[in-house]
């Protein structure tokens, strides 16, 4: 007998991560990191497990969105999915009334990444291989087959793509040695949340250093001279051969961004990450026309593959920072993978968050071994919150990622923490309200 998918699960879990201003940045000051944390469940016992990432109230919003798309999935076989994954993306963000709440953007579509990525687990550990290595190892035809070139065809074809591929094949053996040997470079955030105070800014920058890390990131955006001190003084902590990337999580207008970016240029910022709404693909292209060289980094909140194609044909952006659940899970970001070797931009994986380290690391390996073949000026994203609540969490050493042995997309939640977490009527959050 066949075996089927039986259940699309979602739960509401988040972390009170705002009690010591975690992840604190000028559009957030006070987030608590959650996730709509999906298990996809088969008649065979097995399971895969996925989430999107949200940073609180509205997290329930995401679980509807999850148990809305769960009927197009529930009573299909799982052969038939993972035969054809692209057509199973497609499947959920395609779906003729319920696209009309994106289509193809917000919380529908990330309750799809939620889905395939769940997905992309449970294939992972059917295979017995982690998905960056899954990946990997498909051909470069079964990798075009994930694709939807439809909306892209203007900007990157089937054949160009096969080609992009097909350059990189006879090197991915050595890669991957090389990838399980010395891992994949991160730089870390740790340091740089905007709530932290000055003294706890040089420790972390100084420890950041000193564990190996080649870069941090410092938000900016709330306070001009705030900003000027702050980066002064990580400036001062690391030296002159640390990058050291600023991150305006969107606070400002498009003039604003470029006088504010003059005033924190003697301390040679890398980069500057969203420096203005992250839909005005004209306006970061205009800022980054204006800051130069500095460099412009945007892509956590951009939707889907269509927009990374229109920054990218803009001129909008030095480094792409795709997400792991913004976009449509693992499918789609093998499409931006892709548009992103074609225009020959760099991808620095957004991280953080819930167990975005955890799945994002997958995605910048593949990318490694079989698409961009090259680490050079590519790093990911690396927090030190919420690792110990799943299973396979990241491993860092010496400032790299150490790449994924286990089977699958490393999203599974440890059961007692997902419990403990679950929102409202998990321990943690009685105890809060308590």
């Amino acid at each position: 007998m066949a075996e089927l998918i039986i259940a699309v699960e979602t739960a509401d879990v988040r972390f009170p991560t705002s009690l010591d201003l975690d992840g604190s940045d000028a559009m957030n000051p006070e987030p608590d990191y959650s996730g709509a944390y999906v298990t996809v469940r088969t008649s065979s016992g097995a399971a895969g497990y996925g989430l999107a990432f949200t940073v609180g109230r509205g997290n329930e919003v995401e679980v509807a969105a999850v148990q809305a798309l769960a009927q197009l999935v529930v009573g299909l076989p799982v052969d038939e999915v993972l035969g054809d994954l692209g057509a199973f993306s497609r499947r959920l963000t395609g779906d003729s009334q319920l696209r009309w709440l994106g289509p193809e953007k917000g919380a529908i579509h990330m309750a799809a990444a939620a889905i395939v990525n769940a997905v992309w687990d449970l294939y992972g550990r059917r295979e017995g291989k982690p998905v960056w290595r899954l990946l990997a190892e498909l051909s470069p035809e079964q990798l075009v087959g994930l694709v939807d070139f439809r909306y892209l065809q203007d900007a990157l074809t089937r054949e160009e793509a096969l080609d992009i591929l097909r350059r990189a094949e006879p090197g991915r053996a050595e890669r991957t040695e090389r990838l399980m040997s010395e891992g994949f470079p991160a730089y870390t955030t740790t340091p740089g949340w905007l709530g932290y105070s000055d003294e706890k800014l040089v420790r972390l920058s100084r420890a950041a250093v000193a564990e190996g890390f080649t870069q941090i990131k410092l938000k900016v955006g709330a306070d001009p001279d705030d900003d000027v001190r702050r980066l002064r003084l990580a400036r001062e902590a690391v030296g002159p051969g640390i990058r050291i990337a600023v991150d305006a999580n969107q606070a400002w207008g498009v003039q604003q961004a470029i006088e504010w970016m003059r005033q924190l240029a003697p301390y040679d910022p890398y980069w500057i990450e969203e420096p203005t709404s992250p839909d005005d693909i004209l306006g970061h292209a205009a800022v980054r026309r204006a800051v130069a060289p500095i460099k412009v980094a945007t892509g956590e909140h951009t939707h889907n593959q269509v927009m990374f194609k229109q920054l990218l044909q803009a001129g909008s952006l030095d480094i792409l920072q795709m997400d792991a659940s913004r976009t449509a899970g693992v499918t789609e970001n093998v499409a931006i993978l892709l548009l992103a070797a074609k225009f020959g931009v760099p991808v620095c994986p957004h991280a953080g968050g819930l167990g975005l380290c955890e799945m994002v690391q997958h995605l910048a390996m593949f990318d490694y071994v079989a698409v961009s073949g090259t680490q050079q000026d590519r790093v990911i994203e690396y927090v030190d919150h919420l690792h110990e609540h799943f299973t396979d969490p990241v491993r860092i050493r010496r400032g790299r990622y150490l790449a994924p042995t286990a089977p699958g997309l490393s999203a599974e939640l440890r059961a007692q923490s997902a419990a403990a977490h679950r929102f409202p009527e998990g321990a943690v959050w009685k105890r809060k309200a308590a």
